[in-house]
Order: structure tokens, then C-alpha cells, then sequence
């Protein structure tokens, strides 16, 4: 898939983006250039101190804002496939910066649609989140507006031959800011602070948020919000696996923020299929492809009429002991289970 190919990964030096260098150099090493874009220095030299050029000459490494159209246009040429993965992703740093994080999340977006429509580019893949669903928050509402810019993106093509789709899933185990880390940090004071004791998330790693980019690159038509089936966790659960002898103090839900999150809503199911290991929602207006199209092209089939994905109702949960393992598995060899 990636043999011969020139990717592009905004925000590349980021938690998903690390993990999907990684994932790529590892499994697919005749590709023809990967491209780091991101705006941090620091994390890109730290990058290059890991990837030397003798050893990955297909690396290269641009310093850029997705804000700044023509300098992602500039980056965008000859590339075969975008990855777009920066974001503003702080749900209290964004209410506190509406203007900046619509700048980042919505304007960069339509930035990235324009450089791969103006630059010859076949496959562009956008990361969500749970947030971008029913969303409360600023950061959830821009990545709302971002899902639908991209979705809508493929109406606009033309004649061009690329496809534009969207992977959206929950809290990633692990990555900076998430719930995990923050709890092993503070573990030594004895207590943890939990927003809510009812308080559940979607629960998915690094790896299978990168599996799921390349499931959706590989299969996608164009228009599909992807959607994973993943476990979800409590809270309490999580403070229990990481220091059950910490005592837990109840601070109260945080400005934008959900007991429960949900990833389909019941009115989003009216247009999602099952794909197996994966949800799609469908585009609510299409003039490239029918649902049929899609049915046939993913053999799936339509959720039942009523159906929702949320955090508190799944049917697949993290349990103490699996979250332990997890943790030693993913973020903390040296973790004890």
C-alpha cells in the first residue's frame, strides 16, 4: 500500500504520529518519502536524532502550521497520501482559546483539503474523536465542523481521483494529557483526583488507532466516517488498576466535559453500517456514492434502527486486570500487574 508512495503526516510528531512512523518504517520500508509536518522544532530534532538520515533517507521533516495554507501546499506536492492528525486537542485549553483552536481544527482542515485537491494527492485520511460527537465542548464542536468539511470534500472533487475519509475513536491509552499517565504521575501522593465516579471512556491503543488509519486508506471509498468497536473502561476502574491503595477525591466534571461519551449517536445510526471490526457513518449527502455503494463495497449492513455507541451501554468492557496489562503492555513495562 505504501511501496513506491510519498506520505504526508500532519502533526506527525505527536503521540499517533510517532506511533505511525514507527508502524510504517517498520512494515513498509520500500516507501518513497514520508513527510513529518508539524510546527514543534524541538519534537521534529528529537525525531531526527532517533531516525538519522544515513539510516531513513525517506524521512523528511517540514516545519509548518496547517493554518498556513501555502506553506502546506508547498509540502503537499507529489504526495500520494495525507494523514491529517494535528489538532488543537486540550478540551479546557480550547475553551479558554476558542479563536485559536478553530483556526487549528477547522481552518487547518479546509487547508488540507485545498493543498491535496490542488496537488495531485489520491487518499486523505483525517483523525477525530469521540468528542466530535454530540459535542459539548469547543474542541468536540471544531471537530464536527472538521469530520463534515472532509466528508463534504468528496462532492467537491470533480474529476480528480482522491477520496476523502474520516477515522474517529475514543480516548488513546497512553497518549499526552490522557487520563493514564496522569495517574501514574501523581500515584506517589497517595491520592488521585477522579472528575466523576460514574465517569466512563472508550479505551483504544496507539497501535490500533494506527491499524485503523491503514484499515481506512485500504478500504475506504470516500465519505466513510470510520468507527471502531473498542472496549470502554470506568474510571474507578483505572485508579484501582494503576494504585489501589490511593484515596480518591471526587473534583467535580471539568468546563466541556462528558460523564459518557458517545461515538454514534441514535441519529447518526440512520446512516451507519456494520463493518465487522468497524462501524461507518455514511455521508447524509452524497452525489458520488448511493448506500448501496457502500454496502456492497465494505459487505456490511445496516445497524438496527435505534442503535447507539456509547461509553456507558457497550457491551465490551477493560476490567482491572486487563487494564493492568495493558498498561504494562503499552505505556510501563516496568509496571507491576
Amino acid at each position: 500500500m505504501f511501496n513506491d508512495k510519498v506520505v504526508l503526516i500532519t502533526g506527525g510528531t505527536g503521540s499517533f504520529g510517532k506511533k505511525f512512523i514507527d508502524t510504517i518504517l517498520e512494515n513498509y520500508p520500500l516507501i518513497k518519502k514520508l513527510i513529518i509536518f508539524s510546527r514543534d522544532e524541538l519534537k521534529q530534532s528529537d525525531m531526527k536524532q532517533k531516525y538519522p538520515e544515513e539510516k531513513f533517507p525517506q524521512l523528511r521533516f517540514f516545519i509548518g502550521d496547517v493554518r498556513d495554507f501555502n506553506r502546506l501546499k508547498m509540502a503537499s506536492e507529489g504526495v500520494d497520501i495525507i494523514i491529517h492528525a494535528a489538532a488543537i486537542k486540550q478540551v479546557d485549553t480550547a475553551e479558554y482559546n476558542p479563536s485559536e483552536c478553530i483556526k487549528t481544527n477547522v481552518n487547518g482542515a479546509e487547508n488540507v483539503i485545498r493543498s491535496a485537491l490542488e496537488s495531485g494527492v489520491k487518499d486523505v485520511v483525517a483523525l477525530s474523536t469521540d468528542k466530535a460527537c454530540a459535542p459539548i465542548n469547543l474542541y468536540g464542536a471544531t471537530k464536527l465542523v472538521s469530520d463534515k468539511l472532509f466528508i463534504a470534500a468528496n462532492n467537491i472533487k470533480g474529476s480528480k481521483d482522491i477520496k476523502f475519509s474520516v477515522v474517529r475513536y475514543g480516548n488513546v491509552m497512553g497518549s499526552r494529557g490522557s487520563v493514564i499517565p496522569f495517574f501514574l504521575k501523581n500515584k506517589s501522593s497517595g491520592v488521585l483526583p477522579i472528575t466523576h465516579p460514574e465517569m466512563t471512556r472508550f479505551n483504544i491503543s496507539l497501535q490500533d488507532g494506527v491499524d485503523m488509519v491503514l484499515y481506512a486508506l485500504k478500504r475506504h471509498i470516500g465519505g466513510e466516517i470510520f468507527v471502531p468497536k473498542i472496549p470502554s473502561y470506568r474510571i474507578l476502574d483505572v485508579a484501582k488498576a494503576i494504585a489501589p491503595g490511593c484515596k480518591t477525591d471526587i473534583i467535580g466534571i471539568r468546563p466541556g466535559e462528558k460523564v459518557h461519551e458517545e461515538m454514534i449517536t441514535e441519529t447518526d445510526s440512520l446512516n451507519t453500517i456494520d463493518l465487522g471490526s468497524y462501524f461507518a457513518i455514511l455521508p447524509s449527502v452524497s452525489f458520488v456514492h448511493t448506500e448501496k455503494d457502500f454496502l456492497t463495497h465494505h459487505n456490511g449492513s445496516k445497524v438496527p434502527f435505534g442503535f447507539k455507541y456509547n461509553s456507558s451501554t457497550n457491551d465490551s468492557w477493560e476490567t482491572v486486570e486487563s487494564l493492568r496489562k495493558l498498561i504494562k503492555m503499552h505505556i510501563d513495562s516496568n509496571f507491576e500487574v
